[in-house]
């Protein structure tokens, strides 16, 4: 939220609103005080500051590792060689970031864009005439309105406040380092015609500025042309673009010339190169390149090792929003900056030693691959939930069958068993989609076909495993083998840095910056109906032993530890899973205790869903803000008045995931469906005493009687209800998350049910009163017969 100092100087909004201060800080109070009592009050780190140093910043766009080379740019490649490097994600308030977003950015430590042209095209970034920057005006209506709160002339302000001396070369230094009226601050000029000029440019400001913040240029696609504002302007479009190659060799020259005047500087430099745009075509992981002392005291200075931050947890991908946070924590300004203001963390080395520019290849070309497959797989996985759903609801109704035995005979035990391979098969495909990411399938000369081998194979795996003899014929063996290994999965990758996610076709691609570590809503969906189903499965026998104590035990041991993990700042950080996930398994341990559920009941549980978010939540704010997820940085936001803002954002993405693109509202038709099509024929079954139009498949015995065996499937549907119902309400994904688990829990549900069918069938072939799992049978009975098949 920008501070009030920012917005009063730009004359642009008011003050922002105040939230009830007191009772926020009341209860940081009480929560901070607890845990100093049990002794689990995190610790402030404070580090002792180095002896002053000089920043170079050097800003570019488009360029990205594999326009390096030995040959043709010597100086990147001896970055790439030598020093740390990473992939930057550029993304900003729009799918592709133009040159002045990046630049927006690292003025205000947010995600922030110019005004969209006309002709789509991205304004030409030129040198302030008058003194303030060009467009920015432009750029201050843009940020009011978007959503996230970025307040410009951040860094500007901060420098002015901090006695920092700072020098800028370029429009977009022009831009990073104009304070809230737009004016540039410390000294600026123009780049010099001749790049060979920039070195001895750079050398002298570093004698007086402590930052020196230099725009090399940009990279631009064929037909990508920037345009100079407003349109018409004589020679805003180039008649003939010079090539991709013309341009690096432009931005190679100019950051070989800096680099080389920061080495004649005489002091101790830390060198930043980044690449803070799109090239124009499609979004791109841009280059990242970091020498010198690091820009936290205490950490290991950029030397052959790969770039990260905290922000992103990933060795080697930074996002442009970490560059503030590293220049104001380089020089000594964290105090002059507004808490909650920056989002991002310091950049730092990780995983020294690594091959570089080798790892940041791979990096790019792993988001490259999984880009264009990511639409086609979520039309597939949606079109082949609908089919099966329509064949379970409308395929298999007796008058159906009837028809198709005239033509045909149709075998019961096969219908059964082809109907538990297909739920175990398609219930299989989330996780299976996060496995293969343990190989590098984006290697191969045909990534695609590659994944989807890979897929295959390992959802042909779950499915034997999950039918294998012995615990395959166990009714709920479906549930525990797919939704326990789904479960297993994305708990293993939350804990361990969320690398299986990176880039996979349910996870987070890297370039779209939305979250590169925890659980994404995606992630969440198929965690929290994963988690649902596995404690139904594994307090289910403790409930038909009467030993109900034991069965809310364990519901609420697995409840307790999917919280923690989705919930934790650095594991889940997933803000909007813990008041989710805690009121439906309290839900699922009353009904387990067999208590009666009321309304002040549930509202009980809704309340200590708030309080179990707002524990994690501050916590997470009492660590050192550079350490702090969005959890953290939530109470910030709070206590500087902008709980309204995030709850409206979040409202506003949610509505408009109704309606928002084609794959959504197809995701939307398959929940319809479910509602409309196939639960009434389970209510009319469950309620027929042979079975209704599905006597056929149960032998005549009403499927009620899977509820007796299965005594806690019944309050797991209840419970799976409550839990998508308040992920569709408090997560901004919206009607993504009922969908996703729908998607794991229907499959699944049926399986189940035609295991316990082939059970039964089988208990009475074999003349014994009771089926496999003590269910009663009834006489095999199907279409057109009298005793069955």
């Amino acid at each position: 939220m920008p501070h009030a100092a920012t917005r009063a100087a730009s004359g642009a909004v008011p003050a922002p609103r105040r939230a009830p201060r007191r009772l926020v800080l009341a209860v940081v109070a009480v929560v901070a005080t607890a845990f100093a009592v049990l002794g689990l009050m995190p610790t402030t780190a404070h580090a002792a500051s180095d002896d002053q140093r000089a920043v170079l910043l050097l800003g570019t766009g488009g360029l990205r590792w594999d326009d390096v080379s030995p040959e043709a740019t010597p100086a990147l490649w001896r970055i790439a060689e030598e020093d740390s490097v990473g992939v930057n994600a550029v993304r900003s308030v729009r799918r592709l970031a133009c040159p002045a977003d990046g630049w927006l950015a690292i003025s205000s430590g947010r995600r922030a864009a110019d005004l969209p042209s006309e002709d789509g095209r991205c304004r030409t970034l030129v040198d302030p005439a008058d003194g303030a920057v060009p467009g920015w005006a432009d750029y201050l209506q843009a940020a009011e309105e978007t959503t996230y709160d970025a307040a410009l002339g951040t860094l500007g302000d901060a420098l002015v406040d901090g006695g920092v001396p700072a020098a800028g070369f370029g429009p977009g230094a022009a831009i990073a380092l104009a304070g809230a009226a737009g004016v540039p601050v410390g000294t600026h000029q123009p780049l010099p015609a001749a790049p060979g000029d920039l070195e001895p440019a750079v050398a002298d400001a570093l004698l007086e500025a402590d930052l020196v913040v230099v725009d090399v240029g940009t990279v631009r696609d064929p037909g990508k042309a920037t345009t100079e504002r407003p349109l018409g302007t004589p020679g805003d479009v180039p008649t003939e673009e010079p090539s991709r190659a013309d341009q690096v060799q432009v931005v190679e020259q100019r950051v070989a010339a800096a680099i080389a005047g920061g080495e004649a500087a005489g002091r101790p430099v830390t060198v930043l190169v980044a690449s803070l745009a799109d090239s124009g075509a499609a979004p791109r992981l841009q280059l990242a390149g970091a020498s010198g002392p690091a820009f936290a005291p205490g950490s290991p200075p950029f030397e052959a090792s790969l770039l990260g931050s905290r922000s992103t947890r990933q060795d080697g991908i930074i996002q442009t929003t970490d560059i503030t946070p590293s220049l104001v924590t380089a020089l000594g300004l964290r105090e002059q900056v507004p808490p909650g203001t920056l989002v991002g963390s310091p950049i730092e080395a990780v995983a020294a030693g690594t091959a570089g520019y080798e790892a940041v290849v791979d990096i790019g070309l792993h988001a490259i691959a999984i880009q264009p497959l990511i639409p086609p797989f979520f039309l597939a996985l949606v079109f082949i939930n609908l089919l099966f759903y329509l064949l379970v609801a409308i395929g298999l109704n007796s008058r159906v069958v009837a028809v198709l035995r005239t033509r045909a005979p149709v075998d019961p035990r096969f219908v059964l068993s082809s109907l538990v391979v297909a739920g175990v098969s398609i219930a299989s495909i989330p996780v299976a989609t996060y496995l293969a990411n343990t190989l590098p399938w984006w290697r191969t000369g045909a990534p695609g076909w590659t994944l989807l081998g890979l897929v295959v194979a390992i959802i042909a795996v779950i499915t034997v495993l999950a039918l294998a003899p012995g615990w395959g014929r166990a009714p709920q063996a479906p549930i525990a083998v797919v939704a326990g290994l789904t479960l297993a999965v994305l708990c293993y990758d939350a804990v361990t840095g969320g690398t299986l996610q990176v880039s996979a076709l349910m996870g987070a691609p890297p370039t779209v910056a939305g979250r590169f570590y925890g659980l994404n809503n995606q992630a969440f969906a198929l965690l929290a109906t994963a988690s649902v189903l596995v404690a139904v499965v594994a307090s289910d026998p403790f409930v038909r032993a009467g030993r109900r104590g034991w069965a809310a035990t364990v519901i609420a041991v697995i409840g307790a530890a999917v919280t923690i993990i989705d919930g934790t700042p650095g594991l889940g950080s997933d803000f909007g899973g813990p008041p989710v996930l805690v009121p439906g398994f309290l839900l699922l341990t009353l009904m387990a205790l067999g208590i009666r559920i009321t309304w002040l009941r549930v509202l009980g549980v809704l309340a200590a869903g708030a309080v179990v978010v707002m524990i994690f939540s501050v916590l997470d704010w009492l660590r050192p803000e550079s350490q702090r997820t969005h959890l953290g940085r939530f109470v910030d936001t709070v206590l500087d008045g902008g709980l309204w803002d995030v709850v409206s954002r979040k409202l506003d993405q949610n509505l408009s995931n109704l309606g928002g693109t084609w794959l959504t509202l197809l995701a939307l038709g398959g929940i319809a469906l479910v509602v409309l099509v196939l639960l009434r024929p389970i209510r009319s079954v469950a309620n027929a005493p042979d079975g209704g139009p599905y006597a056929w498949l149960s032998g005549g015995a009403p499927l009620r009687l899977l509820g007796e065996s299965s005594p806690m499937l019944g309050p797991g549907l209840v419970t799976l209800g409550v839990v998508l119902a308040l992920g569709f309400a408090l997560n901004d994904s919206g009607i993504v998350i009922p969908a996703i688990g729908v998607a794991l829990a229907v499959p699944l549900l049926v399986a189940t049910s035609a295991n316990w069918m082939l059970a039964m069938r089988a208990g009475h072939a074999a003349g014994s009163p009771a089926g496999g799992d003590g269910v009663r049978t009834a006489p095999d009975r199907s279409p057109g017969t009298a005793d069955g098949a």
